[in-house]
């Protein structure tokens, strides 16, 4: 809690990055939403939100943290591409990189470095629903923040609608992963992407890029790298003008 919420340098620059994409009253989904800090900035935002989130102990925390906040609603579960159940693999020493993917967890125990001593002890069933089964009961958000461990594309694969603006974590020891993602947007919509490494909570680009220029920039990507964000945009009229993004480094898409 104290890495999550203890920083308040950090705090700002999360606010200024989602102030992008989300205005008081939209709604954002926050898939993954771990113990919460995202969650914390959408409302600092003004944003309604639902938080999804399967692990039962981090959902203790969520709940304790924003069981009575009215615009905030818990959805007890995972997402991928069909509703039903699946198996969660639990990181006890490290639950932010609990997974519903097992070739998430056969990846990372592969890694040569950045994953040394990560282990998945428990497992459990938990409900599975989509992100078209969301919607469905709760609108359309205006953003939609996925955070999942390797199962980003699963996610993806159960929207059948584009939405306006979202953000999918990637790492490098699953680039694959990246690829699909890619894919399923591009075939929902004509998006342009952009990226913040890491936990920079900055834009990398001074310009949204093409599907092209983004898979070339992915696979040049060293593995000490490790993760980010990838933030796609719907280039459509409805779309609200962004602010031109910080840049984080050095380099064009």
């Amino acid at each position: 809690m104290a890495i999550y919420y203890g920083n308040a340098g950090r705090r700002k620059a999360m606010d200024r990055l989602y102030g992008r994409f989300c205005r008081p009253g939209d709604l954002v989904f926050d898939v993954g939403a771990h113990v919460g800090d995202r969650v914390a900035s959408f409302r600092r935002l003004g944003a309604r939100v639902v938080a999804v989130e399967p692990q039962p102990g981090v959902r203790t925390a969520l709940t304790l943290l924003y069981g009575r906040d009215p615009n905030i609603v818990l959805e007890p579960c995972a997402v991928g591409a069909s509703a039903g159940s699946t198996t969660f693999w639990i990181n006890v020493d490290n639950p932010t990189v609990s997974t519903a993917s097992q070739a998430f967890v056969e990846a990372a125990s592969r890694a040569e470095t950045g994953w040394d001593g990560q282990v998945w002890r428990r497992r459990v069933e938990v409900p599975l629903d989509t992100l078209d089964g969301l919607i469905a009961r709760h609108g359309t958000p205006r953003f939609a923040k996925i955070d999942v461990e390797g199962f980003e594309a699963d996610v993806l694969a159960g929207l059948s609608t584009p939405l306006d603006a979202l953000s999918f974590e990637f790492t490098t020891i699953q680039p694959e992963v990246a690829f699909r993602c890619i894919a399923c947007l591009a075939n929902l919509g004509p998006y342009r992407f952009n990226v913040a490494l890491g936990e920079s909570q900055k834009l990398s680009f001074d310009r949204w890029c093409s599907r092209n220029e983004l898979e070339d920039w992915l696979s040049r990507l060293p593995a000490e790298a490790n993760s980010g964000d990838v933030y796609a945009l719907l280039d459509h009229p409805k779309v609200r003008p962004v602010d031109p993004p910080e840049r984080e480094q050095q380099g064009e898409a």
